[in-house]
């Protein structure tokens, strides 16, 4: 090898040593921790009342599917109050979770309409009227009615009678009194009806505007009586038999009455 060339080596080697070097001293930042993120967030937590702690337990496997489950459920039994403003630490602090989980489950609802974001505090309740819960109901009376009317020109007696074990634990958890108990019977009975007519968008707008229907109103009691509730579950079993007889006079009016006790 000659001068040059070897010169030429040397020159390269000396380049790689030297970036070896700067990669050796660079570091990661030192990430901050969960308290300390929340505090520079700013959510306080000294006004809060208390609220009750959840039925269940959380477990750690899809700990925000979990959470997001948890809320839904204690907005629709009336305890989380419209207007009050709940930050992440604190409902976290309920279900033994860090505030991350809580965090995104809360901006899932916000996406959904139940709460709205509050800056450097945490989560407003919508305060809602029995108007938006009037128009709700028409609207899925617009959009439920006419599919139920066709599905029950189409759909073979069978396929009908298959959902009556829907309709009976919509009728248990009626029964039981727990409001939110019966909401997700509810949900999932209509769902079920719907899914019928093979449309997976409007399967999800109708339990979106279901769900939305099912949040207590401000300046009421947060749930429904026991006997509501058991009328309510009735008129799935009804609604069922007109479907399976293929009685549209009876499905129309049936639906109707069911949108409307429910608002």
């Amino acid at each position: 090898m000659n001068q040059g060339a070897q010169g030429s080596t040397d020159a390269r080697a000396a380049r790689i040593a030297g970036l070896a070097q700067v990669r050796g001293a660079a570091r990661v930042p030192v990430q901050p921790a969960a308290a300390e993120v929340d505090r520079v967030r700013g959510e306080h937590t000294h006004s809060e009342a208390p609220i009750p702690r959840p039925r269940v337990a959380v477990q750690r496997s899809s700990v925000r599917g979990q959470i997001l489950d948890a809320l839904r459920t204690a907005l629709v039994a009336g305890e989380l109050t419209p207007g009050e403003v709940y930050s992440a630490p604190v409902l976290g602090d309920r279900f033994g979770v860090s505030a991350t989980p809580v965090r995104e489950a809360m901006q899932q609802l916000a996406l959904e309409g139940a709460v709205e974001v509050v800056p450097n505090r945490g989560f407003r309740v919508v305060v809602r009227g029995a108007r938006e819960l009037a128009e709700l109901a028409e609207v899925r009376a617009l959009i439920e009615v006419p599919v139920m009317l066709r599905l029950a020109r189409t759909v073979p007696a069978e396929r009908w009678a298959d959902l009556r074990p829907l309709a009976e634990a919509s009728v248990r958890a009626a029964a039981g009194g727990c409001r939110a108990t019966y909401a997700e019977t509810d949900r999932t009975f209509h769902s079920a009806v719907l899914s019928l007519a093979g449309n997976e968008q409007l399967v999800h707008i109708a339990e979106d505007l279901h769900r939305r229907s099912q949040w207590p109103l401000v300046g009421t009691p947060p749930t429904r009586g026991r006997a509501d509730l058991i009328a309510d579950a009735a008129e799935h079993t009804a609604l069922l038999e007109a479907l399976i007889a293929r009685d549209l006079d009876v499905v129309r009016a049936l639906v109707g009455e069911h949108f409307a006790g429910a608002s």
